[in-house]
């Protein structure tokens, strides 16, 4: 093919990729006019204020607490929270997400922010005048106003610490974990090293990642029990992580196993009533999404706010759920 046939169908190709995404930006902005539309017709005042809240997935039980929060928030700071994200994780459509979000010139953004490809669009809604939060995972280097949900490297070292306690610190570890490129899961994997590092009687001898998918915990924690067999304990960094270490643990008969990983979900704590899981770190999704839109309100109204604004973390043992009957809630 020649060098000008090449531009051609490269040319051709840039027109109708921008004409699918004017048409696709068109499309949802014209889903925005329907509900004010409606807000109008029925007398409604519109909100003072438009934000987008861009998750990293919609069919997550832990992000639908997340953008529960936030939505139970709107009538009391007179907002409209436009929650978005990936049906499933995908950090490439977050950015298509977040530059659809700049591109509608919406009053703030509230953002999970994966890894350092976020940091540019994040700078670029700032530099255009729309104040930004991160959520859950942070971007330190960018120009983000605020931050707030774990802190996922203390998180890690409380998942170290739990282990340590509970296998009376003789064990020999392996980690799955979501993805070795995601920031939270990095800072909890190092967090857990840390600490595990410190004991002479702990080891870890394999590392892998699920891409944070059920599945892929599953098929990764089999082959590391069948390749390790002098493996005693696993630590999940994710939800996902630890549902599918559990099926890998009972497919291969290791009761004796120790298991631990994140979030309170309600199957979490199904495996955690029978024995399945040993511990649960425990994160605040609900409260995360709800602060955040206090936090944004206060930033346009050019209120003092804190930069990092840390939700608690702790951990959940069986012992405990007596007694924790609220995590089922989503109040968290």
């Amino acid at each position: 093919m020649k060098f000008s046939s090449i531009i051609y169908v490269l040319l051709v190709f840039s027109f109708l990729t921008m004409t699918a995404l004017s048409i696709y930006y068109y499309l949802q902005i014209q889903q925005d006019k329907v509900k004010i539309s409606q807000a109008v017709s029925s007398g409604t005042p519109l909100p003072d204020y438009h934000f987008a809240l861009i998750g990293e997935e919609l069919d997550h039980d832990y992000w639908r607490l997340v953008g529960k929060g936030a939505k139970q928030n709107e009538t009391e700071y007179d907002v409209f929270v436009e929650y978005e994200g990936p049906e499933r994780s995908n950090p490439e459509e977050q950015l298509k997400l977040l530059d659809k979000a700049i591109k509608k010139k919406v009053d703030g953004i509230i953002v999970q922010a994966l890894n350092d490809e976020f940091t540019p669009l994040i700078d670029l809604a700032v530099g255009k005048g729309i104040p930004v939060i991160t959520i859950d995972t942070d971007s330190p280097d960018s120009l983000r106003s605020a931050y707030i949900g774990t802190d996922n490297y203390a998180a890690g070292q409380l998942a170290g610490k739990a282990l340590i306690e509970d296998t009376g610190g003789e064990a020999v570890v392996g980690i799955v974990t979501g993805r070795f490129n995601n920031t939270h899961h990095s800072l909890r994997v190092e967090g857990f090293r840390d600490v595990i590092e410190q004991e002479a009687g702990i080891d870890i001898v394999a590392i892998e990642e699920s891409n944070i998918d059920r599945i892929g915990a599953e098929e990764k924690a089999h082959n590391m029990l069948t390749e390790h067999k002098e493996i005693t304990a696993l630590y999940g960094t994710s939800a996902l992580d630890g549902t599918g270490i559990s099926e890998a643990a009972e497919s291969l008969d290791r009761q004796d196993l120790y298991v631990i990983t994140f979030d309170t979900l309600e199957e979490n704590l199904r495996l955690l009533e029978k024995g399945k899981v040993d511990a649960l770190v425990e994160q605040q999704p609900w409260k995360m999404g709800h602060q955040s839109v206090k936090i944004m309100t206060d930033l346009i109204n050019e209120k003092q706010v804190k930069k990092i604004h840390h939700t608690n973390s702790s951990i959940v043992r069986k012992q405990n759920l007596p007694y924790r009957q609220d995590l089922r809630g989503g109040r968290q």
